[in-house]
């Protein structure tokens, strides 16, 4: 399999993060500006309930600290200096930065201590546990192993099928019928995969070439503007893969499919149909059906094991008939 395989994250600066997800977890930086380019190693969030209290015993430092109601309520039963001596403390521990929920105020010692250390304070409009959950699943995309793969990505009745082979065996012709058929196209040419679980891969193109693709001899097409925006998907996840192979005699084809063949990818084993090319076949019908075999066994129905297992019921019949 052509692949390249991208070095997943192992940090993100707050700058990163702050530019990055401003908007949608409704960001605002009060204090702390010269700290941005501090670094984020953990992709989760700590809760510093126990450290603003003075104890520090497996205080997650390296992830973002977040000031909830709670902690906000304590900090404002101290007094300025009681605050300033606690957040001197927690600072020296070198926390990336803090985020107060709720569009609560800051306190001033917090104002201060940001801002003297080079430590970004930051404020939003969630409630921490809203906060909490999008900032997971945000850190968690950026923090996921990573590799592109040669291919085109289909989304075939809810399946989503890498169809990949040499350079001109007919990807790209194959993955036009589909969409002719009414599937839709997630990425051509180049896919970019995250395994986001045990189980599960999602692809996607990159953002330049999303909704294009290229047809030998006619050039770069809009799938969008030609068959409407509904043959165009942002991202898939990899439940199967096929692999165009040239025909030639004697080649072996399966020719039962009682056996399940997988192709690793990012640790995990991805079901492999091996389809050879030859004119006269019809590839796009060919993985459309193949597609669908796969949606049946996920479902529990697999026929090919349900013909053998008549077959060897019928055998056994005609055996203890002749006896």
């Amino acid at each position: 399999m052509s692949a390249k395989l991208i070095k997943p994250s192992e940090e993100i600066s707050v700058r990163e993060f702050f530019d990055k997800f401003k908007d949608m977890l409704q960001l605002e930086l009060l204090a702390g500006e010269k700290g941005l380019d501090r670094i984020i190693l953990e992709p989760s969030l700590n809760r510093p309930a126990l450290a603003i209290t003075g104890y520090y015993k497996n205080f997650a430092a390296k992830r973002i600290q977040l000031f909830g109601a709670g902690e906000m309520a304590y900090m404002r039963d101290l007094s300025d200096a009681e605050q300033a001596r606690m957040l001197d403390e927690m600072i020296s521990k070198s926390i990336p930065c803090m985020v107060i929920s709720r569009n609560l105020a800051p306190t001033k010692p917090m104002l201060d201590a940001a801002d003297k250390y080079g430590i970004p304070l930051i404020r939003t409009k969630m409630k921490s546990k809203e906060f909490s959950a999008e900032v997971l699943v945000r850190l968690d995309r950026l923090f996921v192993p990573k590799m592109a793969l040669h291919g085109t990505l289909m989304d075939i009745k809810g399946i989503g099928t890498l169809i990949r082979g040499d350079s001109g065996i007919g990807k790209s012709e194959c993955a036009l019928a589909l969409i002719d058929h009414g599937h839709s196209l997630v990425a051509d040419d180049h896919v970019y995969c995250e395994r986001i679980s045990d189980k599960i891969i999602l692809g996607r193109s990159s953002e330049l070439s999303r909704g294009y693709m290229e047809c030998r001899g006619i050039g770069i097409i809009n799938v969008a503007e030609l068959f409407g925006v509904r043959c165009v998907s942002l991202e898939k996840s990899i439940d199967m893969v096929v692999t165009f192979i040239e025909w030639a005699p004697g080649i072996v084809e399966e020719r039962t499919g009682l056996e399940t063949n997988c192709i690793d990818i990012l640790g995990i084993q991805v079901p492999h149909f091996i389809i050879p090319v030859r004119p006269g076949r019809d590839m796009a019908r060919l993985v459309e059906v193949a597609a669908m075999v796969h949606a049946l066994r996920l479902m529990g129905h697999d026929g090919a094991k349900t013909f053998n297992d008549r077959l060897i019921a019928a055998m056994t019949k005609q055996n203890v008939e002749k006896q």
